[in-house]
């Protein structure tokens, strides 16, 4: 059995993932589809390959990972197969591959050259597909494509250490379904420069001086709940994906607001860390 994953900018109002999924199930025999998410902002390539890399590690090796997100044709806009730790991934030479594979060094990279035989306005259905039948067949990757050293590299959305490297510059990578806020900055950058000195992390208005690991580690559960300093509390933590958070205690967006709202956090913004 092949396990084909879809991660796209689609949206599900009209026709395009069920035509993906219809058409994965005549080309793969015994194939089983699963949703990363097709929500994904339109051609934002930065919150498809947060989501992407973070979901793809709970997946079995071989694997393949198909990202319909900006994802046309053109000659500036090649696409490309990248086999990294076992997952096959298939998708633009956007930056997004770049961003996923982070310092890791790819197995395999072919810039794919079956578009001479196929007719096409919609690669993810006509192109990528095909690909990811390919390799469930285990065809050689360099029947499909040529191999290529390098990939587009995305490099403004990375933190920024000052020259004193007593300061992180950071931003809003993605913003989740509770309105929380990650950022750019993770947990080992931060602990490489932090050298246990104290801090302030700023974002527009507001100010933290703690992270937290968790939600509740925010929480002091010895004191009763009537008296808790609990519902709105804002809060800094490091994320399941290892991501600095800013969010807002058992927040929901459309009625006591979120980070997101209550912060005036955006996707770009910046996040600053400044060690003293």
């Amino acid at each position: 059995m092949s396990i084909v994953s879809l991660t796209t900018d689609f949206g599900l109002k009209d026709y395009f993932v069920a035509a993906i999924k219809a058409e994965l199930y005549v080309e793969i025999a015994d194939v089983n589809i699963i949703d990363i998410t097709h929500q994904v902002s339109p051609f934002n390539h930065t919150e498809a390959a947060y989501i992407l890399k973070n979901a793809c590690k709970a997946f079995p090796k071989g694997s393949i990972h198909i990202i319909g997100v900006d994802s046309e044709f053109s000659p500036e806009n090649s696409h490309i197969v990248m086999l990294l730790d076992g997952h096959y991934f298939i998708g633009a030479n956007n930056g997004v591959l770049s961003l996923i594979k982070e310092d890791r060094i790819p197995d395999q990279i072919v810039e794919i050259n079956i578009h001479n035989n196929i007719t096409s306005s919609f690669p993810v259905l006509d192109v990528f597909i095909k690909v990811a039948g390919h390799i469930s067949r285990k065809g050689n990757l360099a029947v499909i494509g040529k191999p290529i050293n390098s990939i587009k590299e995305v490099t403004d959305v990375r933190p920024v250490i000052n020259s004193a490297e007593n300061q992180i510059l950071g931003s809003v990578i993605y913003i989740d379904n509770f309105g929380n806020v990650i950022t750019n900055i993770t947990k080992k950058i931060f602990k490489e420069y932090q050298k246990g000195r104290s801090f302030v992390i700023s974002a527009r208005h507001e100010k933290f001086d703690v992270i937290y690991n968790s939600y509740t580690e925010a929480i002091n559960f010895n004191i009763p709940k009537e008296n808790r300093d609990e519902d709105g509390k804002k809060i800094a933590l490091f994320n399941a994906a290892g991501h600095l958070e800013l969010s807002i205690y058992k927040s929901n967006p459309h009625t006591i607001g979120s980070a997101n709202s209550l912060f005036g956090l955006e996707f770009r913004d910046t996040i600053t860390i400044k060690f003293y």
